[in-house]
């Protein structure tokens, strides 16, 4: 129980992918899901989120060489470089005052470190996508043809909601294994003068971005997050887009047959994209000093074709 409301057994849990099911909800073609609540209204309010000009980023470096693969090419003096005789520009040979410097990068963003969105393809549910898509539309050498990044191309700008769980629980940080549940939001929502609106995306921290700079570890797969009591109150609120400073559910779930409830259910049922391992104590820090609490959010996912997310610097402007 938390304050009153009946935990979700397995067979509820279960049962969201039907009753918080978007399928068909914006016709049968579409690969956005809650992407859709973010309306040029819902743009413009958050526009008008920015009260003090101040811009600060969610996301944590991608550390050189434990989570990026980087051959770097360093030429002092262009000209010299092997088959600079060759280049078809004539001054390109002359000049011999410009050099260069150029990276080769190779990533994998999707895990528990690096801050990335997840798209809806990102997640299958008995071999099926998001608007009853097959796996199958996901082929090894060309990606996915379905619900992939790319459908957020426009990138995804909206207002964004900071619910600081970690301070309303008056804590360092949560532990290992500790969920969020709805009444966890709703407190959140009382204390910082703020309420979800539909379009928002809602960033929880528990922070383990504390937890993180402190002590230089990392909690493995047993995480604090979002529980899945959680899921009927995103659907409610109509909101587009959910972060954490964690990769999102809370581990163990509590549920013997869904690993990953929060997940499956959102990527798959409702369409609701993702920002996991977001870096938000700048951003918690910022909005206490401010005493604001909402922000403007802009992310920019990299046009990777047929890929089922982004590495993402989300941009959080007060």
């Amino acid at each position: 129980m938390t304050a009153g409301r009946a935990m979700p057994g397995q067979d509820d849990v279960l049962g969201y992918f039907d009753t918080l099911s978007n399928w068909g909800r914006w016709g049968d073609d579409d690969e956005l899901g809650t992407l859709n609540h973010i309306t040029d209204d819902v743009r413009l309010a958050a526009a008008r989120a920015v009260r003090h000009g101040r811009s600060v980023s969610c996301a944590w470096e991608v550390a050189v060489p434990e989570e990026m693969e980087r051959s770097t090419t360093t030429c002092p003096c262009a000209a010299d470089m092997p088959g600079a005789e060759n280049m078809p520009v004539p001054a390109f040979h002359a000049d011999r005052r410009w050099g260069f410097s150029s990276e080769r990068v190779g990533i994998t963003f999707h895990g528990n470190t690096i801050t990335h969105v997840d798209s809806p393809c990102h997640i299958f549910w008995d071999g099926t996508m998001y608007n009853g898509r097959s796996h199958s539309l996901v082929d090894a050498a060309t990606g996915s043809a379905w619900g992939a990044v790319t459908a957020a191309a426009n990138g995804i700008v909206t207002r964004g909601v900071l619910l600081d769980i970690a301070r309303v629980r008056d804590v360092p940080w949560l532990e290992p294994g500790q969920g969020v549940f709805p009444d966890d939001l709703e407190e959140a929502e009382r204390r910082q003068g703020v309420r979800v609106r539909p379009g928002d995306a809602v960033l929880l921290r528990t922070g383990y971005g504390r937890f993180r700079h402190e002590t230089g570890g990392a909690s493995g797969f047993t995480q604090a997050g979002w529980h899945a009591s959680c899921l009927p109150w995103l659907h409610e609120r109509d909101v587009a887009l959910i972060g954490a400073d964690t990769p999102q559910d809370v581990q163990p779930s509590g549920y013997e047959d869904v690993l990953m409830p929060v997940h499956a259910v959102s990527l798959v049922a409702m369409g609701l994209w993702m920002l996991d391992n977001c870096d938000l104590e700048v951003c918690a820090t910022t909005a206490a000093e401010l005493g604001q609490w909402d922000f403007h959010l802009a992310v920019a996912p990299v046009r990777f074709a047929g890929t089922s997310g982004s590495p993402v610097n989300p941009i959080a402007t007060f």
